[in-house]
């Protein structure tokens, strides 16, 4: 039954997209730190840019994937738009190496690597490069399966009454061959995909040759298509990466339904069987079109900027967003966790700013500074509701035990950075607002007092950031102790305040209440902060030590 058939083929065609979705995952996972080095690293100049295209894609399997990393990079202002555009025209080339790969009959090897993939995915430990190499194993398997069913499924498809009305429409008109081979990639999101199943058509004398080489045309088109739509809410930048890429593509298919419509070209030439023709004219397009846009990749950057402009930053516009956190990087938690780690740091200096503001709010009374800390609170905290999004978003499964410590540190340092926020914005505003509408000022020597808690509290948050960041064991130990320096200078100018009380100085008595408060409350966020040390110091087998020195500095008030 044809109905039977067509329900088989799509059976195979799905197999074939989970096949190569298994072999991105786990190149991704098991290497995506690596590849994302050599794309960094080689686009000092086009030539080496779109060689790492080429090698990365071949083992991503997707020039898609490729194209979206490319546009993260240049979103985040890691890789230029031309460098950006010379490995994308890389990447499309590098998908066809797959291709080329897989046309050869290697059924026979399905089964092995099954086999093989499975031995060693069935690792324990969940993210080792042990279990991702067996996904990638088992991910080949099936797509080579998965090409054995679309062949042994399609050949009765020749005898249907049906097929050649559908393909009628198609069969005389190449611009909608294109619009539909197009359509058909970006609903697979994998030109690779389209490309192996329409060989398998034509080896079964499915779809002729001529229509087969149309819809590969628009397969080059489409698979643009969602790397260009994923990129649209992501800075200009990183929509430029596609974009030209989509240029290019268009002036290329456009190019070739021209040259044949007027000449008509016999596309033997690129082999003898009909087969191995769609495959290598997939190969030779890309490869024609990249050494042909490879000297005016200036010339498609300057239309694609004009095209997509910066934005121009409304004045009156106060929000913000993350910068850092890339959902696109998700399938490799090192470079999540990477990101979630700088915007994290990003988030800190937003709250050291706000120390910073508060301590100016209390010595220069002046209400004008009250309305930027809440608004940088409002900040702090629309970003760390982005950055727990985030981290939820990586999942255990994808995760070593590096890494899942890593993700539990990065999660609890924003925690505590959220909590000092609000305790900027609940208490120590509170406490300045206080001050300025009751128009008091510190006693000379409270002032100085409180001016050396803030700068040491002020120093360790920075230092903190410090440790977070480089996880030395040293600078986590030196955190410990300055917070045993800081908790003897609360006590000190605690004692010296209530003497000064008994002594009646008048600033004293008007303002004891804020004073002492102020301290109480640079305590807590000094305890916040120091909290980033105690992981990394119990790790290194010191945490007992640390804790014994703060008892014997502080009296054992730890």
């Amino acid at each position: 039954m044809p109905s039977l058939v067509l329900l088989h083929i799509i059976g195979g065609v799905c197999l074939l997209l989970f096949g190569l979705r298994l072999v991105r995952n786990g190149v991704t996972r098991a290497f995506g730190v690596q590849l994302r080095k050599i794309i960094s690293g080689a686009t000092r100049n086009r030539v080496l840019a779109m060689i790492a295209g080429v090698g990365v894609t071949a083992l991503l399997q997707s020039s898609t994937a490729t194209t979206m990393i490319i546009s993260s990079f240049a979103g985040q202002g890691l890789i230029s738009t031309t460098s950006g555009l010379a490995v994308v025209l890389g990447a499309d080339v590098g998908t066809t190496l797959v291709a080329q790969l897989l046309t050869f009959d290697l059924s026979w090897l399905s089964p092995v690597l099954i086999i093989f993939g499975y031995a060693f995915y069935s690792s324990k430990e969940q993210a080792s490069v042990k279990r991702q190499i067996g996904r990638i194993l088992v991910g080949l398997g099936l797509m080579l399966l998965a090409l054995t069913v679309i062949k042994h499924e399609a050949g009765p498809l020749k005898e249907s009454d049906t097929l050649p009305l559908i393909l009628a429409p198609l069969d005389h008109d190449p611009f909608f061959s294109v619009l539909v081979g197009a359509v058909l990639t970006w609903l697979f999101h994998s030109s690779l995909a389209i490309v192996l199943l329409l060989m398998s058509m034509v080896h079964t004398e499915v779809v002729p040759l001529h229509l087969a080489l149309m819809l590969v045309l628009g397969a080059n088109i489409g698979n643009v298509i969602a790397p260009l739509m994923s990129s649209l809410k992501d800075p200009p930048q990183a929509a430029r990466i596609p974009a030209g890429n989509l240029i290019m593509r268009l002036i290329g298919v456009f190019a070739v339904l021209v040259i044949v419509q007027v000449w008509e070209p016999n596309f033997k030439f690129l082999g003898n069987d009909d087969a191995r023709i769609v495959v290598n004219f997939h190969m030779a397009f890309n490869i024609v079109l990249g050494l042909l846009f490879l000297p005016f990749l200036g010339f498609i950057t300057r239309l694609v900027t004009k095209a997509i402009p910066d934005k121009k930053r409304d004045e009156n516009d106060k929000s913000v967003s993350s910068q850092y956190l890339d959902d696109r990087v998700l399938d490799t938690p090192t470079v999540a966790l990477t990101n979630a780690a700088r915007e994290v740091l990003r988030i800190a200096d937003m709250t050291d700013q706000m120390l910073q503001l508060v301590w100016s709010a209390f010595q220069k009374n002046e209400a004008s500074i009250v309305e930027k800390i809440r608004e940088a609170d409002e900040n702090v905290d629309i970003l760390y509701k982005a950055l727990k999004s985030y981290l939820v978003k990586i999942t255990g499964e994808t995760m070593n035990d590096i890494e899942g410590k890593r993700h539990f540190q990065i999660l609890t340092f924003a925690t505590n950075i959220e909590h000092v926020g609000d305790i900027i914005d609940r208490n120590l505003l509170a406490l300045a607002e206080k001050k300025i509408s009751d128009k008091v000022n510190f006693s000379p020597a409270g002032k100085v007092e409180l001016d050396n808690l803030f700068q040491l509290v002020l120093d360790s948050v920075r230092l903190a950031q410090t440790v977070f960041i480089s996880g030395d064991v040293r600078l986590a130990r030196q955190l410990v102790e300055d917070k045993v320096v800081i908790k003897k200078a609360e006590r000190e100018a605690s004692v010296s305040h209530l003497v000064r009380l008994q002594k009646g100085v008048p600033e004293t008595i008007a303002t004891s209440d804020l004073h002492m408060d102020i301290i109480r409350d640079l305590r807590r966020i000094n305890s916040l902060m120091t909290s980033i040390a105690y992981p990394i110091l119990d790790d290194a087998g010191e945490l007992h030590r640390s804790l014994l020195i703060n008892a014997d500095e502080i009296g054992g008030d730890h």
